[in-house]
């Protein structure tokens, strides 16, 4: 296959066949390794345990003999396969369930799908739809019809902020989708696009939690977001939330977005007190409700870093936070990586060091790209300088997104190298491809994308910068 045709699929014995150096092959197998290590079969089995009548979700126990019904509702990227995970641990003692996955995931139940208690709806990422919109919308009455002995399993994962999602009725889903839209065009951030969409939901915000009360909730997540704040995981339908609608709208006005009047009606309203507001943390309906993160950036880090050291290269981990402007990031990265090859701080050579966290992109122009392809690319500029202290070192930079989807591309992301954007008329060219938010077609030319598929989990982007001797 092609070099852009590399795949971190764990089905895959050699991510490339085409000639590699060994710093890429670093970099490859170090996300391989991320991406397995964060799959909820794997992270939901450590997990999750069930011993005669009793359940164990982390260091949390739960009788099975004091609830006559047990419900798994939820949503994202990794909810089909936790939900898998989930029906082989309990099997038929789950009643039912509703979750709402990824269009390209593998949604039909699992390999015994006739069987399957869990019934999987397919939506949309990264604007929701109506497909997605009904599935939440009975995953919601579900949950309404638990009782003080019901114990329901949310999944909370990456990409379920716009999967698992149901507008109030005065928006609706066009108004909600042209909103989100324009939030991730302007470049807000995941905190910032919720604070929005919380407010325009039935079920987030803690309003699925509220929406079960009664019941016994427990929250099964995936965090895709820097800090693995529940309140901000899958827009926290679970969780208490402290922003308000006077927020949203504050977010509205900083990034000039031209909501639809449905919107900003719904939203003024609330922030006059005539909509009810999203729960806070002394609300009661939280009372019976424990959430247990199961996977997160420094999951797939820690696994980065043990597959480097198993290739013979001194790992370190740089953050697990990065955010920002993704080009930014990348020249950052960059500026690493020539530290290391001229002095050997922080790290002496063969070294790898490893990052996680999201950045962000703020569209100026009209190409296709992603917040990891940017990065990438930028960081593909800076080694092509003729004064780059990597010009003539082994030295490779990958940057992906574990859920195997980078923005709304087909790529997971890319790998450069110093000789990935050649000469200075064609880092001019490079550069007016960044300009233009136009990586994905640079990058292709280049033969660096990195394409594994829909990977089946999401715990945010993963950063190898790998310096060889």
């Amino acid at each position: 296959m092609p070099r852009d045709e590399r795949s971190t699929d764990a089905a895959v014995s050699d991510p490339s066949a085409a000639p590699a150096t060994d710093a890429e092959r670093v970099a490859v197998a170090c996300l391989r390794a991320g991406i397995e290590a964060s799959l909820p079969a794997t992270v939901v089995a450590e997990a999750v345990s069930i011993e005669e009548s009793v359940l164990a979700v982390g260091d949390d126990t739960y009788d099975l003999d004091a609830y006559g019904r047990i419900v798994v509702v939820g949503g994202g990227k990794a909810a089909d396969g936790a939900a898998s995970a989930l029906e082989s641990i309990l099997g038929d003692q789950i009643a039912a369930g509703v979750i709402v996955v990824d269009s390209a995931d593998d949604s039909d139940g699992g390999d015994d799908a006739g069987e399957s208690r869990i019934e999987r709806v397919v939506g949309g990422h990264p604007v929701p739809t109506s497909a997605g919109v009904h599935g939440t919308t009975r995953a919601v009455d579900l949950a309404r019809a638990a009782d003080e002995e019901t114990l329901v399993l949310a999944l909370v994962t990456g990409g379920a902020s716009a999967l698992f999602a149901a507008p109030v009725d005065s928006v609706g889903l066009p108004a909600l989708r042209e909103t989100t839209d324009a939030l991730l065009s302007a470049g807000a951030d995941i905190e910032e696009i919720n604070a929005v969409r919380k407010h325009l939901s039935r079920v987030k915000g803690g309003r699925l939690a509220a929406a079960a009360a009664p019941a016994t909730v427990v929250g099964i997540a995936l965090s895709d977001v820097v800090g693995d704040d529940l309140s901000v995981i899958g827009s926290g339908p679970t969780a208490p939330d402290d922003s308000t609608y006077e927020t949203g709208l504050d977010v509205l006005d900083r990034y000039g977005i031209d909501a639809p009047p449905a919107v900003r009606e719904h939203l003024q309203r609330g922030a006059e007190g005539a909509e009810p507001e999203t729960p806070t943390a002394d609300a009661t309906v939280f009372d019976r409700v424990d959430t247990h993160v199961l996977a997160n950036a420094a999951t797939a880090l820690e696994a980065a870093a043990a597959a480097a050291a198993d290739q013979g290269y001194d790992p370190i981990v740089l953050s697990s936070r990065i955010r920002g402007e993704a080009r930014a990031a990348g020249v950052t990265h960059a500026a690493v990586a020539e530290e290391i090859a001229d002095s050997g701080n922080p790290i002496e050579p063969p070294a790898v060091v490893l990052s996680g966290g999201e950045t962000t992109v703020s569209v100026q122009g009209d190409g296709t790209g992603g917040p990891n392809l940017e990065c990438a690319l930028a960081a593909g500029i800076e080694f092509a300088l003729p004064e780059s202290p990597v010009a003539d070192r082994p030295v490779a930079f990958l940057a992906a997104d574990t859920d195997g989807r980078d923005g709304s591309t087909d790529a997971a992301g890319a790998l450069v190298t110093a000789q990935t954007v050649g000469n200075a008329a064609d880092a001019a060219a490079a550069r007016a491809a960044l300009d233009d938010n136009d990586a994905l077609s640079a990058l292709r030319d280049r033969d660096a994308l990195i394409r594994t598929g829909a990977t089946g989990t999401n715990v945010n982007d993963l950063r190898v910068v790998v310096v060889g001797q």
